[in-house]
């Protein structure tokens, strides 16, 4: 992916230097956090009470960033960039109304959203109520060494996905759809998340296809990493890799074969009009 040197948005908030990432002393540590970090993450088990298992690191002082957080903020700056001057054109020509870019918050060991407290155990999300993203860059370490998923184009779709649910916020989708759990089963509730959450594949795969049509910034392999990110962080890829029966009724977010298929879709149509999963035959 050609990133550098390029436009970065100003829509980002990088609270960063607020403090630094709380982590174990004792008990499960380094990568072994992480590992079980990742498996709340993505499959929606709370994993608080294991990690407060172990003696907390202070947290809250203001520290420098180092070399690697510059250039990783940098690196979101940009993605976030090219996202706006995709769905600046995509949104008025495709779904007639115009694209509200939403801010982008990077922090490190958590912060507070208008959806409660972002932290390592929330992973990246967007918040429908204050209209932000949230985003720990030590995720994408995560995707390298734990999900087999390194890549800067596989960090940049991390991004573009986010972005997307903004762009389902804004097409009044969210709010409908949240209606919708609200009154439904546990697992009629799960599988309306995970059409949303492959809807936003689905978006993604377009700003990829624009991205390199219009914004000439792909180079060869980028679409496979974000494929192959696709895959690795699909529900059942990720609870046999934590050892866990794979249990379709649980998927909150689609399976790797779907997560790259509707991706795919929207990379080889560029079209939102073939993004709705919600009324898809099959997802």
């Amino acid at each position: 992916m050609k990133w550098q040197g390029r436009r970065q948005s100003t829509n980002i908030q990088d609270r960063r230097r607020m403090g630094g990432r709380g982590g174990a002393i004792g008990g499960v540590g380094g990568l072994g956090v992480l590992a079980i970090v990742v498996i709340g993450w993505f499959l929606g088990v709370d994993v608080s009470p294991i990690l407060d298992g172990g003696q907390q690191m202070p947290t809250g002082q203001s520290r420098e960033l180092t070399a690697a957080e510059q250039q990783e903020g940098e690196f979101v700056a940009v993605t976030l960039a090219d996202t706006e001057d995709v769905w600046d054109t995509v949104l008025p020509e495709q779904a007639g109304i115009q694209y509200r870019p939403p801010q982008l918050v990077l922090f490190s060991g958590g912060t507070q959203s208008d959806c409660g407290g972002a932290s390592a155990v929330t992973g990246p999300f967007y918040c429908p109520i204050d209209g932000m993203i949230y985003l720990d860059t030590q995720f994408f370490t995560v995707m390298d060494r734990q999900l087999g998923a390194g890549g800067d184009f596989a960090a940049a779709y991390v991004v573009a996905h986010e972005v997307a649910h903004a762009v389902q916020d804004q097409l009044g989708i969210l709010d409908q759809t949240m209606r919708l759990r609200q009154r439904s089963s546990e697992a009629d509730a799960n599988r309306i998340s995970v059409m949303t959450e492959l809807q936003a594949d689905c978006f993604s795969g377009i700003f990829a296809r624009y991205a390199q049509d219009a914004l000439g910034t792909l180079e060869a392999g980028d679409i496979r990493e974000a494929l192959n990110a696709a895959r690795q962080i699909g529900d059942d890829t990720l609870q046999r890799n934590a050892g866990q029966r794979v249990q379709p009724h649980t998927f909150t977010h689609g399976t790797s074969e779907q997560r790259q298929r509707w991706f795919d879709t929207g990379f080889q149509t560029a079209d939102m009009g073939q993004c709705n999963t919600f009324e898809a035959r099959s997802l």
